[in-house]
């Protein structure tokens, strides 16, 4: 496989043998390696029932990797780390995803590309927007900064006049 870009997400909210979150994040792209660009660190409130705030980030990467490889790469580089297979939205010492990747879409071998539930996720949304805001999802046709201003957006109310009788 030629060289292809990946987006990858970061994210930590515990301390592990690098140090703090963000050290975390620094020494997990080290490992990764191909980085291209690097959004600034996000801190973020957490999903579900952890309650530590998460060190959000994203990057560019190169890999010749088809995306299932990279995938298994960067399962690897998190078991390294110290992440545990367990609870569902638990506290972690990183995780890494594939949020998108330049040969547009991929489903196969438990993965899917782009990620399912990146357009729904500020904390994903928001620093894909600091490195590539005019990336489109290969589903949608929409560009990052499309889906963020979409995901923020206020919604009017309706007008009393508005509601019925």
């Amino acid at each position: 496989m030629a060289a292809a870009r990946y987006v990858i997400a970061l994210g930590s909210n515990r301390r592990g043998r690098h140090g703090s979150p963000e050290r975390e994040l620094a020494a997990a792209l080290v490992a990764v390696g191909g980085v291209q660009a690097v959004s600034p660190v996000l801190r973020t409130a957490p999903l579900g029932p952890s309650k530590r705030r998460y060190a959000n980030a994203a990057a560019v990467i190169e890999s010749d990797e088809a995306p299932p490889a990279l995938l298994r790469r960067l399962k690897a580089i998190e078991r390294r780390f110290g992440r545990r297979r367990g609870q569902m939205w638990s506290s972690r010492v990183i995780d890494l995803d594939i949020v998108l990747w330049s040969g547009g879409a991929w489903s196969s071998d438990g993965l899917t590309v782009p990620h399912a539930a990146f357009r729904q996720r500020r904390f994903v949304l928001d620093p894909l927007l600091r490195i590539v805001p005019r990336w489109r999802d290969p589903l949608t046709g929409r560009t990052v900064r499309q889906l963020a201003t979409r995901l923020t957006r206020s919604v009017p109310m309706p007008r009393c006049d508005d509601v019925g009788p």
